[in-house]
């Protein structure tokens, strides 16, 4: 596409204001659920991490959730001042940071539990939809963290 022909696209066509509207329409949807468990966004996915898969290094959740240390740092500081995680350094690593969960931490999983429920009736999508978005938006997120640099492209890529 061209310069012109991209300033012809009427605003409410643009994908990523659509993409935007979801994110801010889904993060509220969220807020209300988590004010229920004190916990932001942010946090209720560290929670969710360290639930699914034990203690992680930091290095790890970082890289998981996408989240760079100076945010994610005050964020375990948080976590950890409500008593819900712990923060220690590795045995066989110094270096490394591994964050683990309190007894009310783990405590805390049963409320949480049905909080993915609640929210994909709350979007109104079936099974199958949800599968195809989170696909489609994996697949997204994997191109455009491919890019080299950004705006690199001067064509959409070619359909798989």
């Amino acid at each position: 596409m061209t310069a012109t022909a991209d300033a012809e696209i009427p605003i409410e066509d643009y994908l990523c204001l659509a993409l935007w509207k979801a994110s801010r329409s889904v993060t509220s949807l969220y807020r209300d659920l988590l004010d229920e468990l004190k916990l932001t966004y942010p946090q209720y996915l560290v929670m969710r991490l360290l639930w699914q898969k034990g203690p992680q290094p930091v290095k790890e959740i970082a890289s998981v959730l996408q989240l760079d240390y100076g945010t994610l740092s005050p964020l375990l500081k948080r976590l950890e001042a409500a008593g819900l995680v712990t923060r220690s350094r590795r045995r066989d690593d110094e270096r490394s940071v591994e964050i683990g969960l309190t007894d009310a931490g783990r405590a805390l999983r049963a409320k949480a539990d049905d909080v993915p429920t609640r929210l994909t009736c709350a979007m109104g999508l079936d099974t199958q939809t949800s599968a195809q978005l989170l696909q489609m938006l994996t697949r997204l997120t994997e191109t455009i963290c491919a890019s080299p640099e950004p705006g690199d492209r001067k064509e959409p890529l070619a359909k798989k």
